[in-house]
């Protein structure tokens, strides 16, 4: 893929190109409202509130999977001309428990995106290079550019998350005026303040946090151990963070109702159901770009008049 351009004459506009592509796939599409897997950030936000086996009326993956097709391929087209119109830039962070999905969704649901126009990143324990520096150092260095989609499977919400449940933040240097404060409150409005730098800077963030159950999640533990291809994505850390489910539960519910607002909101994706948990992050993505209205270049008159003797001497040649 290349950011490349495209002529359009007076009857074809850019306009007519992405209205036909939006008829084309969205003609006989289900009617799946995410508004309300949004939160808002005006009311509390509690997780017992959302089920984690819900489905929306959809009643099996085969009839999840024509919507779920047509998505992923208007994604390609719009990242396309996202990557050519250069404007805007859209990180998408996965956050979840073990087991939720979320290396299943950046795989499926990003399955016929651009490796080119794409951008993945996977963030473990911190080095002492990166504890050196503030927490968010990291991070930053891998937002994407524009024109680009970045993926953060797991992000800086790490440290309001496993950092708080494990008290982790004692190791991270941090001078005494700092650590004697509120450090979570201020943390949530540190995120707050920069994903509002990050809305205003032209790059959009899409939050995902795949809600599962405590029984699904030991189900596909005991998956893991069963079948000899899966015994790698095993270990005996996802045990002892089993452990800590009702306090990864109660960090999730805080950071959520701390850091959801309308330029960042969260998406709470049931996701017991791993079909159904692709289809509605693709369907939110989808929508974001549309919101977007990325279009390819439009040349200048002279521009394409140029591109015409162009043509000509390259046929003489």
């Amino acid at each position: 893929m290349c950011r490349g351009i495209i002529v359009y004459s007076a009857n074809f506009s850019i306009y007519w190109v992405i209205k036909k592509i939006f008829m084309h796939h969205f003609g006989t599409k289900m009617n799946l409202n995410t508004k309300k897997f949004r939160v808002s950030g005006q009311n509390s936000f509690n997780m017992k509130d959302h089920p984690t086996d819900f489905t929306a009326g959809i009643k099996s993956k085969s009839d999840a999977k024509t919507d779920l097709e047509s998505n992923i391929k208007l994604m390609a087209e719009m990242q396309d001309m996202m990557y050519a119109h250069d404007k805007w830039g859209l990180l998408i962070i996965f956050q979840a428990m073990d087991a939720a999905g979320k290396d299943g969704a950046v795989k499926h649901v990003m399955s016929g995106l651009n490796p080119q126009g794409t951008q993945v990143f996977s963030f473990k324990q911190p080095s002492a290079e990166e504890l050196d520096h503030d927490y968010l150092w990291r991070y930053n260095k891998a937002l994407p550019e524009r024109g680009r989609i970045g993926i953060f499977n797991r992000s800086y919400y790490e440290e309001v998350l496993v950092v708080k449940v494990h008290n982790l933040i004692k190791f991270q240097k941090l001078p005494d005026p700092v650590m004697d404060g509120d450090i979570w409150k201020n943390r949530y409005r540190q995120i707050r303040d920069y994903e509002k730098y990050l809305d205003e800077n032209g790059i959009k963030v899409l939050k995902f946090f795949l809600h599962i159950s405590k029984e699904e999640q030991k189900r596909r533990f005991l998956a893991r151990i069963e079948n000899p291809a899966k015994n790698w994505k095993f270990s005996e850390s996802d045990l002892k963070e089993r452990s800590y489910w009702d306090h990864y539960q109660k960090a999730f519910e805080e950071a959520i109702n701390n850091t959801s607002t309308d330029y960042a909101p969260w998406h709470i994706i049931p996701s017991d159901k791993k079909w159904f948990a692709r289809l509605l992050i693709s369907e939110i993505i989808v929508e974001k770009l549309k919101e977007l209205k990325v279009h390819y270049p439009v040349l200048s008159e002279d521009h394409i008049a140029n591109l015409q003797k162009y043509k000509e001497l390259l046929i003489k040649d």
